[in-house]
């Protein structure tokens, strides 16, 4: 019997790593000393952290500083938990881990596409008297909705507050933000996993905390990943016209059928699309997907084993029959347009037999 051809959908949650990232690691491992030992190998593969980080910097226009973390997580619990304001605004369409470490931060409102308005953002911030954080993320996760990151920041720096921005969906396809801290996860652009950084433009912003990256962290750096993460990050990045493209007739696809796009209006980034199937659940869809060999997620996160509505779409005020109902779809550098014609299909097909007759 022959092995099922599948599709991979999952993008946001993940990406293949790249070639040049790969070559990048191996690089890396050749070189294994300690970057903080005194002796000649550590000095030379200290030399090789600091030569990624400026190369880092280059890549992504980065003019401030730049600490090396275990990934987004570890980056987004460090500026949450070591930053000097206590004051601290988040948005209800943050990553979970945004919203775990922020407990007890004040939800920032959003409008039915998920987006922060700044004349609301600035009514909120008017009234501080002492310095706040905010956190609004430039891309959300599940739905692909950019935010508005041209005058959010202007909000933001007017009152006096700093600007936490979770890149990790959009760094290494979009311009970064004009923020004071910005979040990157290796995985999400081609990198490996269990490598990010907190991008910060002022390390006065955060409490020193740890023995390594200039003090503000504890742990060996892991200079194979951080190269491929490096390596990565310089990668071409000529394919965002064709993942445009295939998002977009995607849409029209799903709408054609009878679907339902999630912030349709909103301006969203290519790579992810949130779809709603009516009458048939996200986990049956799920199932039925993977056994067709296409790989995708849920709108909903799975929790405790209990399938609960996502907090994105509850904050954007879509209703919980609906939330359950809805799929993520995130295209990559290799999505072809093949396997989007044969998602399409299969989405009609799963759609079609749930119908009645």
């Amino acid at each position: 019997m022959s092995e099922q051809k599948r599709t991979y959908l999952d993008y946001a949650a993940t990406t293949p790593m790249l070639d040049v990232a790969r070559q990048a690691c191996l690089e890396g491992f050749a070189h294994w000393a300690n970057p903080s030992s005194p002796h000649a190998d550590g000095r030379a593969a200290g030399s090789m952290l600091e030569d990624a980080r400026k190369r880092l910097k280059a890549a992504l226009d980065w003019d401030g500083e730049v600490i090396f973390t275990s990934g987004a997580s570890e980056a987004i619990a460090m500026a949450l938990n070591q930053t000097k304001p206590s004051r601290q605004f988040v948005s209800p369409v943050e990553h979970d881990v945004v919203l775990r470490f922020a407990d007890g931060a004040t939800p920032i409102p959003v409008d039915l596409n998920g987006l922060v308005v700044p004349m609301r953002l600035d009514d909120m911030l008017k009234g501080e008297k002492e310095q706040a954080l905010v956190a609004i993320q430039s891309v959300n996760n599940e739905t692909g909705v950019i935010q508005d990151m041209a005058a959010l920041p202007k909000v933001v720096r007017d009152r006096g507050a700093i600007l936490l921005a979770d890149c990790s969906q959009s760094a290494g396809k979009m311009p970064l933000p004009d923020a004071d801290m910005i979040i990157i996860a290796g995985h999400k652009f081609g990198g490996p996993p269990g490598v990010g950084a907190l991008l910060i433009k002022d390390l006065q912003l955060l409490n020193a905390h740890g023995g390594q990256e200039q003090g503000y962290r504890s742990g060996t750096q892991n200079l194979p990943y951080i190269m491929a993460m490096v390596a990565a990050l310089e990668a071409p990045a000529n394919w965002a016209g064709r993942a445009t493209e295939l998002r977009e007739h995607l849409d029209n696809a799903i709408k054609t059928e009878g679907g339902g796009v999630i912030a349709e209006n909103a301006p969203r980034i290519a790579t992810i699309g949130s779809y709603h199937m009516p009458g048939v659940a996200a986990n049956t869809q799920l199932i039925k997907f993977d056994m067709a060999g296409f790989s995708v997620s849920a709108g909903s996160a799975c929790s405790s084993g209990t399938l609960k509505p996502s907090h994105v779409l509850e904050a954007m005020g879509i209703d919980e029959a609906t939330a359950r109902e809805v799929i993520r779809v995130s295209i990559g550098r290799d999505t072809t347009r093949a396997q989007i014609y044969d998602f399409i299909e299969q989405w009609k097909s799963i759609f079609s037999a749930a119908r009645p007759a």
